[in-house]
């Protein structure tokens, strides 16, 4: 049995299978609802429940009180019928709270000689919400902090999943490359970031990503993905090598599986059997698209290639509203090892 849920007062709609609690729904269709631990403990996704009624399969939540009439927490609930629910839907990145939480190391796979794929796996029942494109903070042991893009989308939630570069002389990245193992507990802060998909554009999209800055942009289209975007979006790595391109098959499945995706990879210093693209990717860019005034661009990588990315997209008509970028500070004091 299927039911529709309509939420106020954004008048968006979902439907919500048999087998299924409304969060879980929303989040499988990219409809932003609220919430926190997804077990009933926290209450943060409580609903004002308008029209329609719920039922608790496995058991009314924790939270619930004599005070929960008219509301329900979506987590946990279930449609009887039709639902009109009240609730504010996460917009933008100041929406969510940042939470401090423990995660334990789940899977460790080496993707090529310096980059690394980390899967996170928080304590039982909990889950991070966050918006495609952001980023954590692990929180060292002296307190200071090393920041890396989410590489996985929001509906693909069960681990978090971070692509890792290992930065000569690095504290952090040299001991998860030669020392850590899994099943070791870390702290992290998350989510945090002003990077992410602005889902209302109608423009078409161009992402470009220097090496690990692929991680963000993976996240960000496969989440476009889920939610059905039809706008084309091309893709464009920029990376010194063939082998630097990590994850090769990835890019070339998304251009099998859907019309509306392009990929380019670019290489700096080519391999001698390399017969695609050469140089340095934001002229590529330029060199496919030499007109960006109808484009919304979002770009993650070194700095460099930021700043070299930001000059050429502005010459050629982007507009610097629609330009989102990420800039991973490797090396950087404190904060930033590597992202």
């Amino acid at each position: 049995m299927s039911y529709k849920v309509q939420v106020e007062p954004s008048g968006h709609e979902f439907s919500v299978e048999g087998d299924e609690t409304i969060l879980d729904a929303a989040i499988r269709q990219g409809i932003n609802l609220p919430y926190g631990c997804r077990n009933g403990f926290c209450g943060d996704c409580r609903a004002t429940l308008t029209v329609g009624s719920v039922l608790y399969p496995k058991g009314e939540p924790a939270v619930m009180s004599d005070n929960s009439n008219g509301f329900c927490f979506t987590c946990q609930a279930s449609p009887s019928a039709n639902l009109i629910i009240g609730v504010s839907e996460i917009a933008q990145s100041q929406d969510i709270q940042t939470r401090t939480m423990p995660c334990k190391i789940d899977r460790i796979e080496r993707l090529n000689d310096d980059v690394i794929r980390l899967y996170l796996k928080l304590p039982e029942g909990e889950r991070l919400q966050f918006l495609a494109g952001q980023y954590l903070n692990f929180i060292l042991q002296d307190g200071s902090k090393r920041a890396f893009s989410i590489a996985n989308a929001p509906h693909d939630d069960d681990f978090i999943e971070l692509h890792i570069r290992h930065i000569s002389g690095g504290a952090f990245t040299d001991i998860l490359f030669n020392g850590m193992q899994e099943k070791t507990i870390l702290r992290i802060e998350a989510p945090l970031g002003n990077y992410y998909l602005r889902e209302t554009s109608k423009r078409p999209i161009i992402f470009m990503g220097g090496g690990t800055g692929f991680a963000p942009l993976k996240g960000i289209i496969e989440h476009a993905f889920q939610i059905g975007i039809q706008r084309p979006m091309h893709l464009y790595w920029g990376v010194r090598s063939r082998t630097d391109i990590y994850l090769p098959e990835l890019p070339e499945q998304w251009v099998s599986e859907h019309n509306n995706f392009s990929y380019t990879p670019v290489l700096s210093e080519p391999d001698e059997d390399w017969q695609g693209k050469i140089g340095w990717v934001h002229e590529a860019v330029v060199a496919d698209h030499p007109d960006l005034s109808n484009h919304e661009v979002y770009m993650s990588g070194p700095p460099p290639m930021i700043k070299a990315g930001k000059d050429t997209f502005l010459d050629h008509g982007l507009s610097a509203e629609e330009l989102y970028s990420d800039s991973f500070e490797y090396g950087a004091a404190a904060t930033k090892e590597s992202k």
